[in-house]
């Protein structure tokens, strides 16, 4: 349907993020937008406004007196409440946009209480209860996960990260206090190894779709999938590092000062809020590190996939999936 003058065209290609995914630029400024806590604020209202002008757009109606960026900033508000797959609207704490105000207060609570046992098993335990909504929400719509994997994911990872802490708590006691303040990241670091791979064990037992450019698909592949999980591991990595490397070091300064020792109050606040300084600068930066829209090389996968394109389309030479977040 042709468009009346001065409303938007039909072509603007709205699957995509509206930046250059190809530029490590493009994916942050991408994952800033999506990222934002304010979104967290929107009413019901504002979401279901912005997913009927997504979905009328996509079905080439387009609202009366609409801009472009109206369009696109719709597109990002529908984004950061619904699931791609399923279209269902994810549960508050599950979303993009409240990675950096959950993350800062669960980290920065880990990282202010980690000289008690209880509060150490406490702590790492929302933790894993943390990530395993954020994974569940954020997984892969293919492959849908059954209960008794989400709780054995979720049962490892918190024994994993749980263990880890209290382990290197007690390797930690004859050596400098700094160190045990580093002990939390240790630990989340080994629950996000555990954590991912188990809560996306389906996508390594099948397969995740490869397509060709055009986005069709060509088969499923466990080594994308291999390939896709790692880098979700590293890039989660990265993200907690600033968080939780940079706070120890300026609270270890600061707790020696007289100022903070009549005050030691401060301490949990103040922690929180520099870890959530970092945070709205990490999370983006490091979901961008690798495009969300990987690409592999045909020589890297399984010899029968491999065999199966070159029979449908001999000239591929580089496949592409979906990595997850």
């Amino acid at each position: 349907p042709e468009s009346k003058m001065g409303e938007l065209p039909l072509d603007i290609n709205i699957q995509e993020p509206r930046w250059d995914q190809g530029t490590f630029l493009g994916r942050a400024q991408h994952f800033f937008t999506v990222t934002d806590p304010r979104n967290l604020l929107l009413s019901g209202a504002q979401l279901e406004a912005s997913r009927n002008i997504v979905q009328n757009y996509r079905a080439g109606v387009v609202t009366p007196g609409l801009t472009e960026d109206q369009l696109w900033r719709a597109k990002y508000v529908y984004d950061s409440a619904f699931h791609p797959d399923t279209g269902e609207k994810v549960v508050l704490i599950g979303r993009m946009s409240a990675q950096v105000p959950m993350n800062m207060t669960i980290t920065g609570c880990m990282l202010t209480f980690y000289r008690k046992t209880p509060t150490v098993v406490f702590w790492q335990w929302v933790n894993q209860s943390f990530n395993a909504v954020v994974n569940y929400s954020n997984r892969s719509g293919d492959a849908p996960i059954t209960m008794g994997q989400l709780r054995t994911a979720y049962v490892s990872a918190t024994t994993g990260a749980v263990a880890t802490a209290l382990g290197l708590k007690s390797l930690t006691k004859h050596l400098p206090p700094l160190v045990g303040r580093f002990v939390p990241f240790a630990a989340v670091a080994a629950a996000n190894c555990i954590n991912i791979p188990l809560m996306r064990q389906r996508e390594l037992q099948v397969g995740i779709p490869v397509t060709d450019v055009a986005g069709q698909r060509l088969g499923h592949s466990v080594t994308a999938a291999k390939q896709g999980i790692f880098q979700v591991v590293i890039s989660r990595i990265c993200m907690a590092i600033p968080a939780m490397a940079i706070p120890p070091l300026i609270m270890d300064t600061l707790e020696k000062k007289d100022f903070m020792k009549r005050r030691p109050w401060l301490g949990a606040p103040l922690q929180v809020g520099l870890v959530g300084f970092c945070l709205v600068f990490a999370t983006p930066l490091c979901c961008a590190l690798f495009p969300q829209k990987s690409s592999i090389h045909v020589s890297k996968l399984e010899p029968e996939l491999r065999a199966q394109i070159h029979e449908q389309n001999p000239s591929i030479e580089v496949v592409y999936y979906n990595k997850g977040l």
